[in-house]
């Protein structure tokens, strides 16, 4: 990939950055599309998030912006405007820099999360779900499954009362779905979705107990490094049908590329 003095540079926010993924999807997508783009790591603390983002409103050829663990909340913050799902959830993992400065907010995860299961052949309609964590990924992923025709949508946190403070505003946006906080428990359950960041450290604890796995059950993540996580390790080993997080970045950096290198800020 030559880089030139016209080329347009994308960050990734993240932290730590030794876990990321996307830039091997994206840069070759990139390539293949004909644009002069880049997209590179920036490993930036939360306590540094604000101070690195006003820095980033003065790079004039910056594309914009890509959002990881932990930054998802804190950037729709920042954010001078947000649009869809973002909007909605006030969260965002991708925001564009405008002409003035101004950054243009969007979150495309759960989109990618539910395309990605698509593309690996698994059917959502009249699916019980059990989501794992209520952070910024899985709220995404929870808004675009319940735009889906599933049966049955429970959100389980280590935190309950972030869990069910999460329920009853999708259940607001969504009043012909079912959706409920829960435990940490597969039981009952066709889809078991992992949307915390636990599999990202080897020292992680399990985002559930994987002795309520039963064969059959479709097993997803958002952890994309490693490519195995523990959790899906040990939902293989029970006879479960994994998904890798991998699969969430290859269904949205279509996306992702054409927010962000449009003529558009929308």
């Amino acid at each position: 990939m030559p880089i030139s003095g016209k080329t347009r540079v994308v960050v990734h926010l993240t932290y730590p950055a030794k876990h990321l993924r996307t830039p091997e999807f994206f840069n070759p997508l990139l390539e293949r599309l004909g644009i002069d783009g880049v997209l590179v790591p920036w490993e930036v603390s939360p306590a540094k998030l604000a101070t690195a983002w006003e820095g980033l409103r003065a790079i004039e050829n910056l594309a914009g912006v890509i959002v990881t663990v932990p930054h998802k909340l804190e950037v729709a913050k920042l954010c001078d405007e947000l649009h869809g799902t973002a909007r909605l959830l006030n969260v965002c993992n991708v925001a564009k820099r405008m002409p003035d400065g101004r950054f243009s907010g969007r979150m495309f995860d759960g989109d990618g999360f539910v395309a990605g299961l698509k593309k690996q052949g698994h059917d959502l309609r009249n699916k019980r779900i059990l989501l794992l964590g209520a952070g910024g990924a899985a709220t995404g992923i929870a808004h675009a499954l319940l735009a889906e025709d599933i049966q049955a949508l429970v959100i389980s946190n280590r935190t309950p009362g972030k869990a069910e403070a999460l329920a009853a505003e999708l259940q607001q946006m969504f009043r012909l779905r079912q959706v409920s906080a829960g435990p940490a428990d597969a039981s009952g359950f066709d889809v078991v979705i992992n949307g915390t960041a636990l599999g990202l450290k080897s020292d992680d604890p399990m985002p559930l107990p994987v002795e309520t796995l039963v064969p059959g059950t479709v097993v997803g993540e958002v952890v994309m490094n490693p490519d195995i996580t523990p959790l899906l390790s040990a939902a293989a080993e029970r006879g479960c049908v994994i998904h890798k997080g991998a699969h969430m970045i290859t269904g949205q950096i279509d996306l992702l590329a054409a927010f962000l290198f449009s003529q558009s800020g929308v």
